[in-house]
């Protein structure tokens, strides 16, 4: 390592002032970390977060390469893996999963150690409609409030009607219809209605 700071050094006088950065990131990856000193790691999702369509996780059987894969949970919720099949993995954490791959691996391996990890959350989308500067799709943090999504969203224009925004959520094929005054939380008023937004939440504005 202190070889290569040197050479590194040495060149400096001979590249244009524009290489910094790539010196950097090269020193960045001697020690192979990222350039804040840290390593790679899965996204930070507490345990009781549950999966969606489109989330990536890394499945791992201890002592099995064969048994380590990273897999997408596809549009029907399911995801495929060796020796077991599709597994069911929407609207479910990761330690339920971890506990239904330890039983029917062990149909094929005795006591397999089996750790599962989300590395990618792709899942968390809402929508905002209608009167915003940006409406489209959002993806989002699965805790975003409607003045986050409104603020994601460029702000509302000034024909909208503010008062009369609606959250739109469906639970189980249901629609639920949750009413926002924006312009009396902006006040600190009714904080009550800045409700947390769900997966698949649209926020109309009028």
């Amino acid at each position: 390592m202190e070889s290569v700071i040197k050479r590194l050094r040495l060149a400096t006088y001979h590249l244009p002032l524009t290489t910094p950065l790539l010196l950097f990131a090269l020193l960045a990856g001697c020690g192979g970390s990222n350039a804040l000193g840290g390593t790679a790691t899965a996204p930070a999702v507490d345990v009781g977060y549950r999966l969606g369509a489109e989330d990536i996780m890394l499945i791992s059987v201890w002592k099995d390469e064969q048994l380590t894969k990273e897999v997408v949970v596809r549009p029907d919720g399911m995801v495929s893996f060796p020796l077991v099949g599709d597994v069911q993995v929407e609207d479910r954490t990761v330690e339920e999963i971890r506990v239904e791959l330890v039983k029917r691996l062990n149909k094929y391996i005795p006591n397999p150690n089996v750790s599962v990890a989300v590395m990618k959350v792709l899942s968390y989308k809402i929508y905002v409609i209608g009167r915003v500067n940006k409406p489209g799709e959002y993806l989002i943090g699965h805790y975003t409030d409607v003045l986050q999504a409104l603020s994601l969203a460029g702000g509302v224009t000034p024909f909208a009607a503010e008062n009369d925004i609606k959250i739109i959520r469906r639970v189980k094929g249901q629609q639920q219809v949750f009413p926002f005054r924006y312009s009396d939380v902006r006040k600190g008023q009714d904080l009550e209605k800045n409700i947390l937004l769900q997966r698949g939440d649209v926020v109309m504005v009028p």
